[in-house]
């Protein structure tokens, strides 16, 4: 047995493991590295205890007015004031329960898809992709059941926010499915069209296709035909957002080896059966981080629809700084709004983390 022996002037090894381990090696190696890591924390806690004085310590929460603010410090009346307006935009304060059920009807398909089991998770599904679209339509609309009509140019706020990303994210998948099999065909015309159709998607700016379908559309109809602005927005939308879409799951395909495909064919299954069955599912679980990315960046982009008239919950916000009974209230609007987009893409990124976490089917060593 070979024996080691140490030099008393050799230092023993280090014993701090974790936390402690990372922030010496990191930030307190040298006496440099802790003074400039101290120069940083205390800037950030400045910082932050400026911010959260602000925001909470001098803020004035309760009121009816700008006369209820102190000025010292943020004016959250301000948002309670304007609350209903950055929900639902201009819809009848009298038929808010409309809006006010569809949203929690969404916030429970949310959360019974998160907890449910394999069979509530598949139902659930269904229901979202087959009977909620329309059973949300029908009760934002009217015109049934006794409900008085609300037409779309008075929806707006977080409504309309959550409306556009949904459409756009729930219509726009299988098309983009759709596109990126159509690109990576062996038939030279579909590969052709789908190849023609994404890079001119990609290539044209959201908010130039929202102009377009806004205001030159409607000039390419026959005269008397009109089709709803919410609607044109929202096909507008759908048809940016399927061209990106495609890329990411393209991205997906790519990376499948050509083993599984020869596979496949070996076992007898034609091409859908062995996309439906062997492909597909590999491609969707590796696109997972490009296509919630893909998410995100559609529901920001929802603020776009500004251009055409339509407010959003940053439109409202634009819309409510203007309002002459509360000048100088414009940072509490905007952080608002801003508090608003990060907490939904903050829980799409954390729900696409999970999702990738369960679907991981790699042996851990």
């Amino acid at each position: 047995m070979k024996v080691f022996h140490f030099s008393p002037s050799e230092a023993p090894p280090s014993k701090m493991v974790g936390i402690s381990a990372w922030l010496r090696e990191n930030l307190f190696s040298s006496a440099f590295n802790t003074l400039i890591t101290g120069i940083i924390a205390g800037s950030v806690f400045i910082a932050l205890a400026s911010i959260f004085q602000w925001a909470f310590l001098d803020a004035d929460w309760v009121g009816v007015s700008r006369d209820d603010c102190s000025r010292d410090g943020a004016c959250w009346v301000f948002v309670q004031a304007r609350f209903e307006q950055f929900m639902f935009g201009f819809y009848p304060s009298d038929e808010s329960w409309r809006p006010v059920a569809f949203m929690l009807g969404l916030i429970g398909m949310i959360a019974g898809m998160i907890l449910g089991n394999a069979v509530v998770k598949k139902w659930l599904l269904v229901f979202a992709l087959t009977a909620f679209p329309f059973l949300s339509v029908t009760l934002l609309y009217g015109g049934i059941a006794g409900m008085p009509v609300i037409e779309t140019h008075l929806w707006g706020g977080l409504l309309i926010t959550l409306v556009i990303a949904l459409t756009g994210i729930v219509v726009s998948l299988p098309f983009g499915v759709v596109l990126a099999l159509g690109r990576r065909s062996n038939m030279p015309i579909v590969r052709s069209l789908s190849t023609v159709y994404i890079e001119f998607w990609r290539g044209v700016p959201l908010i130039t296709v929202l102009f377009m379908a806004s205001v030159m559309l409607p000039l390419f109809l026959s005269g008397g035909t009109e089709i709803d602005k919410l609607v044109r927005a929202l096909i507008g939308v759908v048809l940016f957002n399927a061209a990106y879409m495609a890329e990411a799951i393209r991205g997906g395909l790519q990376s499948i080896s050509k083993g599984q495909f020869e596979a496949a064919e070996a076992l007898g299954l034609s091409y859908w059966k062995s996309m439906r069955l062997i492909i597909l599912p590999q491609a969707l679980k590796i696109s997972i981080p490009s296509i919630v990315n893909t998410f995100i960046a559609l529901l920001k982009d929802t603020s776009l629809v500004l251009i055409i008239g339509m407010f959003d919950v940053l439109g409202i916000a634009q819309s409510a700084n203007s309002d002459p009974a509360w000048l100088g209230f414009s940072t509490e609007s905007f952080v608002f709004a801003a508090l608003i987009f990060w907490i939904m893409c903050f829980g799409m990124s954390r729900y696409s983390i999970y999702l990738e976490g369960k679907l991981n089917t790699e042996h851990k060593h």
